[in-house]
């Protein structure tokens, strides 16, 4: 039996059948449901925000949020990422700058940020990479600093508090990915969260072929929409987030306990006053050398950790730039499996074989 980096959480089924029995009574599969918008509305209790609209993707909330702010120009992001950040810029015909990240979150890097600011710029757009929150305040002092937009990307950030509130209440707009991989997932989806009511109601419209009402195209849209399947999926698995994220933290405190003795592997720094998510379990290696071997010796068993994120996006063949650290770092950093449930044998195997080998 083969163990992944990930395995997607599925509720009881019988939690799941009740919610398809109304589906099947009421007839409405989309075109925004009363699932989704029981959905939309519990996610906004959850995060303490006056909204959140419901996408079909992560990828398509990015686009959603460079859309309604205008953006046309160069926009500042990360290069350690995955690569639908990256891809969302350039597919709305902007221009993709990559800066550097910090060595200890992984974060972009807000003094790297302001360097590659231009007459050009528009607009940062940062990640909360494994869930660790980037330096809000700093990025928000440069923003106001050039009068620049912030769209960050909290996929990985469900659940995240910083400083007392829901890591998707900074920045001019938040989006979240829910794909199954994610810690909370409606098999395909995602979100976008504002509470800037103006740029909400534009997204809104823009997520439906741009209605403001029925038969009413105020402006150019596309279809975002999810299913009410998909929002099934998603009220099955906020009833039980909070016990997921409890038997992750305990998956995380076994492999502290083994890995970190020795201070040959190290972890990301994840900031004060952060309430973490454990999304994800990455551990930094002291060469790409070992990490390979790592790999390959887990492989051996059938153990899949996955190079998280790798290569840099400064490496991809449509993007230009360098960033010294963020390459670095994606050749030695390794997400090793992280799901509910995982065994405590299965984690003592994965973090001995690694100790054995490096």
């Amino acid at each position: 039996m083969s163990i992944n980096v990930t395995e997607p959480y599925l509720p009881p089924l019988e939690k799941y059948l009740e919610y398809l029995k109304t589906i099947w009574s009421n007839k409405t599969l989309t075109n925004t449901g009363p699932l989704v918008q029981s959905l939309e509305a519990k996610l906004a209790t959850f995060f303490n925000t006056n909204r959140v609209l419901f996408t079909s993707n992560g990828t398509v909330a990015l686009q959603l949020a460079i859309k309604a702010l205008n953006l046309t120009g160069e926009i500042i992001t990360t290069p350690f990422s995955y690569a639908a950040t990256t891809s969302a810029i350039i597919w709305e015909g902007c221009t993709a700058v990559f800066a550097d990240i910090k060595p200890d979150t992984l974060t972009i890097n807000p003094y790297e940020v302001e360097k590659k600011i231009t007459k050009n710029t528009q607009a940062i757009l940062a990640t909360h990479v494994y869930g660790i929150p980037c330096d809000t305040e700093l990025l928000e002092n440069i923003a106001n600093k050039y009068n620049l937009k912030i769209i960050y990307d909290a996929a990985h950030a469900f659940a995240v508090q910083y400083k007392g509130q829901s890591l998707v209440k900074f920045g001019d707009i938040s989006i979240m990915s829910f794909h199954a991989t994610k810690l909370f997932h409606t098999i395909e989806g995602g979100a976008t969260i504002s509470s800037d009511t103006t740029l909400m109601d534009r997204m809104v419209r823009m997520h439906n072929f741009g209605q403001k009402a029925k038969d009413e195209f105020y402006e150019v849209g596309i279809n975002a929409k999810n299913s009410e399947f998909h929002a099934a999926m998603g009220l099955c698995n906020l009833e039980n987030i909070e016990a997921i994220i409890k038997k992750r933290y305990i998956i995380a405190k076994q492999y502290d306990d083994i890995l970190l003795e020795n201070n040959i592997l190290k972890k990301p720094t994840i900031p004060e006053y952060t309430e973490y998510n454990f999304a994800y379990y990455p551990i930094i290696f002291p060469s790409q050398e070992i990490l390979l071997r790592v790999m390959n010796e887990l492989k051996q068993e059938n153990i899949y950790p996955r190079r998280y994120f790798y290569p840099s996006l400064t490496k991809l063949n449509y993007t230009h730039g360098h960033a010294k650290v963020a390459e670095d770092i994606s050749q030695r950093i390794l997400c090793l499996p992280m799901y509910d449930s995982l065994s405590p044998q299965t984690i003592r195997k994965i973090a001995n074989l690694i100790l054995k080998t490096i």
